[in-house]
């Protein structure tokens, strides 16, 4: 164990209007500490991650954080950024500080602002997260690219379109009740297999059901070692903290292995001397519903080819044998770029303390959490428990 979160807070996700991205830092830095039960002058360091690439203004963000209160003026402040898993890289920044003897307790905060600008627009900010020497051509966008990854599989494996349809039902199901969800609506799985005026096809075989939403929102934890942990009102220890980085061309690797990802699970599997049965859930980076059927396999849910099963056969709902982003997933959660690595690591921490609510998994006591930036190039898995 390298460390415990002590405290966490998130904002809904969706288009939030009334707030830039200085009052969403603010309200989850001031609710997080204050979930921990301390002072903001109890902060050690501080980690923001963000992705921006022009989304926002204001780009040099990280001294944000201190507006929360005056007591915070002059803590250490960083910004960090690795693509769409950005929000883990800053908790395991914050690891690292602790484990380091730099830090007692440490605020990680995650946020993105993206609906100010078009989807055109946040479409061309997001390319730039692939091989730009390559890959960032004329009209190519990440569902693009995420479309022929589908397609890949596809001609490998068979048409998948049941199996994704069922991805994007169930991960809707769960949404509906997580009250921090941009979508809270059970659209049901005709609706999403079917292509319709409301439900058009995006990029090769995906659909709109298929593709994670351009959302606003923040989400931040508060860190501190296992020792100190220990006598907080609540703590939930990282059991393992792997990460992984793969190259980036895509051509470069076989797309539809997540070789990545598929090391970071056994890696941080083993370095918690679990299986994966041991889990009681996991959230996962499901960007697109091709992606969450392709990390069945790299978690070793079902062989390679054969995640389909997992899903058709109810293994990942909510009350199947692991259940797969209860939370709603970013699917329906959303996916504000920098806040989706914080936000699936608290509703995780909310899971095993028995908190989340509606969204409740029965009995959970260890979760997984797979976040992923770019196409399966920077993977981060956490597996968490209570410390007590």
């Amino acid at each position: 164990m390298t460390g415990c979160i002590v405290g966490w807070s998130h904002s809904r996700f969706g288009k939030l209007d009334g707030q830039d991205l200085e009052a969403l830092i603010v309200d989850v830095a001031a609710r997080a500490i204050a979930d921990a039960g301390l002072e903001p002058r109890d902060i050690d360091e501080i980690f923001l991650g963000t992705f921006n690439g022009g989304m926002d203004p204001q780009d040099f963000a990280a001294s944000l954080v201190l507006q929360a209160d005056p007591a915070m003026r002059f803590k250490p402040a960083t910004r960090v950024e690795n693509a769409c898993a950005t929000g883990s890289a800053a908790i395991f920044e914050g690891l690292n500080a602790i484990a380091a003897r730099r830090a007692r307790f440490v605020l990680a905060v995650g946020v993105e602002k993206m609906t100010a600008l078009s989807s055109v627009e946040v479409g061309n900010v997001l390319i730039k997260a692939c091989y730009v020497k390559q890959e960032k051509v004329p009209g190519a966008t990440f569902p693009g690219m995420f479309g022929q990854i589908a397609e890949r599989y596809f001609q490998r494996y068979g048409a998948q379109h049941d199996a994704l349809a069922r991805i994007a039902a169930k991960n809707h199901k769960n949404g509906a009740v997580n009250p921090f969800a941009h979508m809270q609506k059970d659209l049901g799985f005709e609706f999403c297999r079917q292509e319709s005026e409301k439900n058009p096809y995006v990029a090769g075989p995906l659909k709109r059901t298929d593709c994670s939403m351009i959302s606003d929102g923040a989400a931040a934890v508060v860190l501190s070692d296992v020792q100190t942990a220990l006598s907080m009102k609540k703590a939930v220890a990282f059991r393992a903290a792997v990460h992984v980085n793969d190259i980036l061309p895509m051509g470069k690797r076989d797309i539809v292995a997540f070789e990545g990802p598929e090391l970071a699970w056994k890696k941080a599997l083993a370095e918690a001397r679990l299986s994966l049965t041991d889990l009681s859930l996991v959230e996962v980076h499901d960007c697109f519903t091709i992606a969450e059927l392709i990390e069945y396999e790299a978690m070793g849910l079902t062989a390679k080819g054969q995640g389909s099963r997992a899903i058709l056969e109810g293994w990942t709902e909510k009350d199947g044998r692991l259940p797969v982003n209860p939370s709603g997933g970013l699917k329906a959660k959303g996916h504000p770029i920098g806040a989706t690595g914080v936000s699936m690591h608290v509703m995780a921490a909310m899971q095993v303390t028995g908190q989340a609510n509606d969204m409740q998994v029965r009995n959970a006591r260890t979760a997984g959490v797979l976040n992923m930036g770019g196409a399966a190039v920077a993977n981060y898995v956490s597996i968490l428990e209570p410390l007590r």
